[in-house]
């Protein structure tokens, strides 16, 4: 098959649906499938990449590492490897995804569109109407370019309910993110964890808790930062390693929160070492739909304590982590719970097996499948 990703966000950003989108590109090239992939400039001016073609963009408001598609003219399409293709799938419901809709009608071929964000929770980052306005706009739309695709995929529960309370009734399938699991298990050996920890001043025996994402407002970090505290009143030896940069990185950095590094980003190829070298990943986070950085976590065998979340609710089972209210008090209790000695080696097993059935080349091979049956229907 040839397929046609359209996306508003790719690398160099740093973000889960840049990364999915580049997974998904991998399993699907390596099932011997053709993908293209259609996504904006970006202002660090990444090499040529084959198979990815830049459009136009604009950095005007847009937060640093998320530049906004443009509108191509006629002259970029027609430089575009358009005709032929198969499928198009696009990863949003606004310009990309009409953009996506667009040539699909064009060339006759289906179109596919994963609902990956609970939108209402990132109107801040576009204040150009009254929020109320916003929400109402935003969740007609989503629901209209819904009705009007071939398929809808989503990565989790969380999202399937939010199209469901914008009003979309249509079928909705579920396509987990991928992880490329071998890259994790390789950074899974006492090697790693020490050299990680020796990097960061964390002793080899201290009880190691991990962050790893986007620092901004939406993510809950303050709560994340008070659980810990709390949990370390208990247990002075805690240490905490917050990965990611973003918006909210001054003012978190600015509570002095005893025990916590803030790392800065890192490149994505250390993100294996880093969350290896942990014993638990803590996310207070209630607004994302199935976060990488939590399948990334149960990859390197590194259990979840979560706030309570259709994610987290998706994620968590079998003894691969503990749910938690969103709360500093229940969030320190699940936290020192997962970290007891006795039962931690438990954990980490379950993380291992529970992240299996997100491996790169199950999760490509589900949606070769689902883009097969839509050219046999077609």
């Amino acid at each position: 098959m040839r397929i046609g990703f359209v996306t508003t966000t790719y690398l160099p950003s740093r973000n889960g649906v840049a990364t999915s989108t580049a997974l998904f590109a991998q399993g699907l090239r390596e099932l011997g499938h053709e993908v293209n992939i259609y996504a904006p400039n970006h202002p660090a001016r990444p090499p040529a990449e084959p198979g990815v073609y830049r459009l136009p963009s604009t950095m005007m408001g847009a937060p640093a590492d998320y530049p906004i598609l443009l509108w191509p003219n006629p002259a970029v399409v027609a430089g575009l490897p358009l005709r032929g293709t198969d499928i198009f799938h696009t990863m949003h419901p606004f310009l990309p995804g009409m953009l996506a809709r667009l040539w699909g009608r064009r060339f006759q071929a289906p179109v596919v569109f994963t609902a990956h964000t609970q939108y209402e929770q990132y109107l801040h980052y576009a204040p150009l109407m009254p929020r109320r306005m916003s929400r109402g706009l935003t969740r007609a739309h989503v629901a209209t370019f819904a009705r009007s695709v071939d398929q809808v995929l989503v990565p989790g529960r969380a999202m399937q309910e939010m199209l469901r309370g914008y009003g979309f009734m249509g079928r909705v399938a579920q396509m987990p993110n991928p992880v490329n699991l071998a890259s994790f298990q390789a950074a899974d050996t006492p090697q790693v964890r020490a050299a990680v920890r020796a990097r960061y001043g964390v002793d080899h025996s201290a009880p190691l808790v991990i962050s790893l994402g986007r620092l901004a407002a939406e993510k809950n970090l303050d709560l994340m930062l008070r659980a810990f505290g709390q949990a370390r009143a208990s247990r002075p030896e805690l240490r905490l390693l917050v990965v990611g940069d973003g918006p909210a990185r001054s003012a978190l950095e600015a509570r002095n929160t005893p025990g916590a590094v803030f790392t800065g980003a890192v490149p994505y190829a250390e993100v294996p070492h880093m969350l290896a070298a942990a014993d638990v990943f803590l996310t207070a986070s209630t607004s994302e739909v199935l976060p990488m950085s939590m399948i990334e976590a149960l990859a390197a065998g590194t259990p979840l304590v979560a706030a309570r979340s259709p994610a987290a609710e998706d994620l968590i089972r079998g003894g691969n982590g503990l749910i938690r209210e969103a709360r500093e008090d229940a969030l320190a209790a699940g936290l020192l719970e997962v970290l007891a000695p006795a039962a931690l080696p438990e954990r980490r097993a379950a993380a291992r097996t529970s992240a299996e059935q997100y491996d790169l080349r199950v999760r490509a091979s589900a949606l070769a499948r689902v883009y097969e049956g839509l050219l046999v229907r077609r």
